[in-house]
């Protein structure tokens, strides 16, 4: 196996597990039993590092596994599918936007339509979960507070950090 695909599977193995460990190390419910957590810090930063496939991978996995270990089993799916795609949207709409405009602004749209995603994401699940709209709508708010911490977190952290890290070390 060549050397840099080894360095991006260990760093999406390394990434998955911050993902996990940072959406269990605080966890604030919300009333249709989801939490607010620090993981979509993860999830942004994941994209940005790994691009969308393997960045992709492991802000869903990392994302799910969190949600097996803390026994919100049914969210696991949904959980997968979501994380995974908010990283390929960051990605996406960052790898555009910094074509134009500075890294900090690209990454602040980029993880703001990626938390946006993760509203809709789980008010479609719990929607279909719950059998109710009106139900589901409860969620809307704790999951708007997380869009904000982990688009405010995933910024600052990699903006402060991760940039700062020679791309050889980590690419």
């Amino acid at each position: 196996m060549h050397s840099k695909k080894i360095r991006k599977i260990t760093l999406a193995s390394v990434l998955a597990a911050l993902t996990c460990v940072s959406t269990m190390l605080i966890r604030i419910p919300t009333p249709t039993k989801g939490y607010v957590n620090l993981g979509d810090c993860m999830v942004n930063i994941s994209a940005w590092l790994l691009g969308p496939l393997y960045g992709g991978a492991a802000a869903g996995l990392g994302s799910a596994a969190a949600d097996l270990f803390a026994g919100y089993v049914v969210y696991v799916p949904a959980t997968l599918i979501t994380k995974a795609l908010m990283a390929v949207l960051s990605f996406m709409i960052f790898s555009l936007a910094a074509k134009k405009i500075r890294s900090l602004t690209s990454r602040i749209i980029a993880a703001s339509a990626a938390e946006i995603l993760m509203i809709l994401g789980y008010f479609g699940f719990e929607s279909v979960m719950y059998g109710s709209i009106a139900t589901a709508s409860l969620g809307i708010v704790g999951n708007a507070f997380q869009g904000i911490i982990g688009t405010v977190s995933s910024v600052i952290l990699y903006e402060a950090v991760v940039k700062r890290i020679p791309a050889k070390n980590v690419r």
